[in-house]
């Protein structure tokens, strides 16, 4: 069973609680630290998103089209749809010869409320581009065009390109595709269902892919990782727990956000890979759980742990911005 990982404090009461699992795997990928359910399954959503951009880089997209290390990064990400990530989408799009028409993902607002709010002042349209997963529709339409896959239809289930994404899935969690459950994601592309262990075994294999094979899987995870590492406002952006925590660490953690509560985060280097559901899906206390499981695996030093605490969400406070109360790890 699940097992609780926050507490929603109003006052000195507990008002709220947050139940979810967590698994820490080393470069074994043996479990080293749980609380709740390891094999615990539900969608990878958005944190598959460092793997799904492999098999573009696998097959030269990187040296065909020149895409750069902050292009990457956003092809990783769920960027908050400031204008320096849609600059890089649409960077993107121009490289590859196409119009921000070619993306099947939905016009969405801006992740980041400051930018949707001035988009809205300004009677300005929401777009494509502004869509969370725009830089991974564009690594996908690059996939399809580097392979000539007809970019048509590139969401659907039995696309090659969705097929691509599937085998890469399977390899990287260490499972066979008939233990991956598919569902249908936010942006209207295949998501994937397993259990939390393999997606911290995924990590595992991102922050040290050193005896991954063949070479060309092992050099794509290098610059994936590098890429996220090197350049994380691109990955997320202002006021993100993925790129603050990339930002504090200076590279020595890669972090990827999915929706309905699901996280996971690579130590590189050291192998060591976590993945975190909280299971009612809600976001807000997955700033407080990675924090604290972080500083008590001493995988942050005392100094990072009270940069990301002042950075994070864990404060409550109401229309009159008065403290009320505060979000606390209860594992």
């Amino acid at each position: 069973m699940s097992e609780v990982l926050a507490h929603v404090m109003r006052g000195k009461d507990i008002e709220s609680i947050h139940r979810g699992n967590l698994v820490v795997v080393d470069h074994e990928h043996n479990i080293i630290y749980s609380v709740g359910e390891s094999n615990a399954r539900t969608y990878w959503r958005s944190a598959a998103k460092p793997f799904q951009v492999l098999p573009m880089i696998e097959a030269g997209g990187i040296e065909k089209f020149g895409f750069d290390n902050e292009e990457i990064a956003v092809m990783t990400a769920s960027h908050g749809g400031e204008e320096r990530h849609v600059a890089r989408v649409q960077s993107i799009l121009n490289k590859m010869g196409c119009g921000t028409e070619v993306l099947d993902c939905g016009a969405a607002a801006p992740m980041y409320g400051p930018r949707a709010r001035d988009m809205m002042k300004k009677r300005q349209i929401f777009g494509q581009v502004h869509n969370p997963c725009s830089g991974k529709h564009s690594s996908m339409i690059a996939l399809a065009l580097l392979k000539g896959y007809q970019t048509k239809g590139y969401i659907g289930l039995h696309h090659p390109v969705q097929k691509e994404m599937l085998d890469v899935v399977s390899s990287v969690a260490g499972l066979k595709r008939e233990e991956i459950t598919l569902g249908v994601d936010g942006c209207g592309v295949p998501v994937f269902g397993l259990p939390i262990y393999n997606m911290a075994v995924a990590y595992s294999k991102l922050s040290r892919p050193d005896s991954i094979k063949p070479p060309s899987r092992r050099e794509a995870l290098i610059k994936v990782s590098r890429a996220m590492t090197r350049n994380p406002y691109y990955v997320a952006g202002s006021s993100r727990l993925d790129t603050l925590l990339m930002e504090t660490t200076k590279g020595r953690l890669v972090a990827k956000l999915g929706a309905e509560g699901v996280y996971c985060v690579g130590i590189i280097g050291e192998g060591k890979g976590i993945a975190l559901k909280i299971e009612d899906g809600s976001s807000r206390a997955i700033d407080v759980v990675i924090i604290e499981l972080l500083r008590r695996l001493e995988l942050i030093s005392a100094a990072e742990y009270d940069r990301l605490r002042s950075g994070c969400k864990t404060e409550l406070r109401n229309h009159r911005k008065d403290l009320i109360g505060e979000i606390k790890a209860a594992f």
